[in-house]
């Protein structure tokens, strides 16, 4: 008892003495940290400092509002990306403790129906494995992203079409669709939303008055910031905000820095808050120690401190100057986020910026962490500006050597292109064609494709301000044919760890009703064989001797598609508004039928 007495004197006196010195090692750090908007092209950004229970520096630099130029503070809001991630993997820890579940409980003991892409997967997966990112899965990114949902139900069932890379266990790999699952596990114990779970659960006991687990929250607050984001001439673009619906458990959250510095103070004190306990400590402890490795590497080059780097629950673990260091990033559109804190020296750090996929996070948590933590201080933006240089002209060279490559024409027209296409772990999109050129359209964005070479086109995003060609998208749309020379599908490298997705062409069809469909029933002679046509049910049908009945899809007027048979149709040809033969058209050949009296 002595000892631990000892220990907690120690650590009040510790935390008194920082107290009284941190104005002296944070001495000049206003116009360091300011120089990082020019620097990183930013609009605003906010930081805090945690010492124990106490913000010890709070600040805002830039504008929350660049056109108007209405500054940043630190009550601020901002979109926290992943961050959120913590607050759900939180609730999990609670329900733990309260025993609603096991953390070795399969997801589908708590989602009916929840199934992976394979019985491996799940045989074995548990929600331990969903919370440190070791399922087998690739992110699967752009089936949220691209075809968002505001039904949790839907996006889940996507997950059993998602293909894992590698066994259960095996590596790590960052999986939002995880942190989805979770906040539907918390949801069906509960009985409460994912919403209503969080803000009881963790704003209202924080007094964490400032935050939002909605888009809504953001939108109707008076200090909200905009989101922004930079083009390719450096220019400060207001960025729209993204509506992320149903995936809200793995990073929906808005909030400031002031509001983030009591929950950061929370994880400080070992999960408690004015001495009431909002997480477990043993939760705490486990939710910050390494449950997976991310990288098997030791330092590098460019970062000789790292010595480590694990994933715990919702948290991030390396090693920063012999520092014992943990840290999530976030970001979503127009917004990143880092919230980072030193267990050992009770000292934590939150930045908060309006600017898409920032390095201002970075900078200024490792900036404020040399001086808080004493430690000698790296010439971060030098760095950066160095960095920042060597990426312009790598860019410019590959610019200059992407002219050299000679272009293949496409054999199609540009309307073979268009259609549906769907993926059954992501959604359906359309290509459409528009004067003279092809566009993707995604349910929530819009992309013009411009021809690459043969049947590959290049997606370009379509931004408030315009088409930024410079900043093509991972992925090119890889076209091909079925038997028949007619486009069935695109692919797209969407994940790098797995091969190519395939979206399946999907063959329009048009309604009719049972007046249409008469004229073209009757009896049809193909090479000597009787060939029948006929109505069951307001669905035409054709049946061949010797083959099964064949359902037909009319796709426009007069031509029908059979539905089991990619690349064949018929076309019904007529004289004097009358049916006088169908053409069947496949693969091998077309071969007319002439219709009996």
């Amino acid at each position: 008892m002595k000892l631990l007495t000892a220990f907690i004197l120690s650590a009040t006196f510790c935390s008194n003495l920082f107290a009284q010195d941190y104005s002296k090692r944070l001495k000049g750090i206003d116009k360091e940290l300011n120089a990082l908007l020019e620097l990183c092209d930013a609009a605003g950004f906010a930081v805090a400092v945690v010492d124990q229970n106490e913000i010890v520096y709070a600040k805002g630099f830039g504008y929350r509002d660049y056109e108007n130029k209405i500054p940043v503070d630190e009550h601020t809001m901002f979109a926290i990306g992943s961050c959120t991630k913590a607050f759900t993997a939180g609730l999990l820890g609670q329900l733990r403790e309260e025993d609603k579940l096991s953390f070795n409980d399969k997801p589908s003991d708590h989602i009916q129906g929840f199934k992976f892409y394979n019985d491996e997967m799940n045989q074995y997966v548990n929600i331990k494995d969903m919370m440190c990112h070791r399922t087998g899965l690739p992110r699967h990114d752009w089936s949220w992203y691209f075809f968002p949902s505001n039904s949790r139900d839907s996006l889940i069932k996507r997950i059993e079409f998602h293909e894992p890379f590698t066994g259960v266990r095996k590596r790590w790999y960052y999986n939002n669709f995880m942190y989805l699952a979770q906040g539907v596990i918390a949801e069906n114990i509960t009985g409460k939303s994912w919403e209503t779970n969080i803000e009881d659960r963790f704003f209202k006991p924080l007094g964490m008055t400032n935050s939002s687990t909605t888009l809504q929250g953001l939108e109707n607050s008076e200090n909200a910031s905009l989101g922004y984001s930079v083009d390719s001439e450096g220019k400060i673009r207001n960025e729209p905000y993204y509506r992320i619906a149903a995936m809200a458990p793995a990073g929906s959250i808005n909030s400031s820095v002031s509001d983030m510095a009591k929950w950061l103070a929370m994880w400080i004190n070992g999960g408690k808050h004015n001495e009431q306990v909002i997480l477990p400590m043993f939760y705490v402890n486990e939710a910050t120690a390494p449950q997976m490795i991310m990288s098997p590497t030791g330092p590098s080059a460019d970062q000789p401190s790292v010595h480590f780097d694990a994933y715990g629950y919702g948290w991030m673990m390396s090693s920063y100057k012999g520092h014992y260091q943990v840290e999530h990033g976030g970001n979503i559109d127009g917004f990143s986020a880092s919230t980072a804190y030193y267990p050992t020296d009770s000292v934590g750090i939150i930045v908060l910026t309006n600017q898409s996929g920032s390095s201002v996070t970075r900078l200024a948590r490792n900036i404020l962490s040399d001086r808080l933590l004493e430690l000698e201080q790296t010439d971060w933006t030098g760095q950066y500006a160095e960095q920042k240089q060597k990426v312009s002209e790598a860019l410019s060279a590959k610019e200059e050597s992407s002219g050299n490559k000679k272009s293949v024409p496409s054999a199609h027209d540009y309307a073979d292109f268009t259609g549906d296409y769907h993926h059954d772990g992501y959604g359906t999109f359309s290509i459409e064609l528009r004067n003279d050129s092809l566009f993707a359209i995604l349910p929530n964005k819009t992309m013009w494709l411009r021809h690459d070479t043969y049947d590959i086109f290049e997606p370009f995003m379509i931004h408030p301000w315009g088409i930024d060609t410079t900043e093509a998208d991972a992925f090119r749309m890889n076209f091909s044919t079925n038997n028949a020379g007619d486009i069935s599908a695109v692919k797209m490298l969407m994940e790098e760890v797995l091969e190519p997705m395939e979206f399946k062409h999907l063959r329009s069809t048009i309604d009719l009703n049972e007046n249409d469909l008469q004229k073209y029933i009757g009896t049809y002679e193909l090479m000597g064989t009787e060939v029948k046509v006929y109505n069951k049910k307001g669905v035409l049908y054709v049946l061949v001797p010797g083959q099964p009945e064949y359902e037909l899809q009319a796709s426009e007027p007069n031509i029908f598609l059979i539905k089991v048979a990619e690349g064949f149709s018929l076309q019904f040809n007529e004289e004097n508004d009358k049916v006088t033969e169908v053409l069947f058209i496949q693969p091998n050949g077309t071969f007319k039928a002439t219709k009996k009296e």
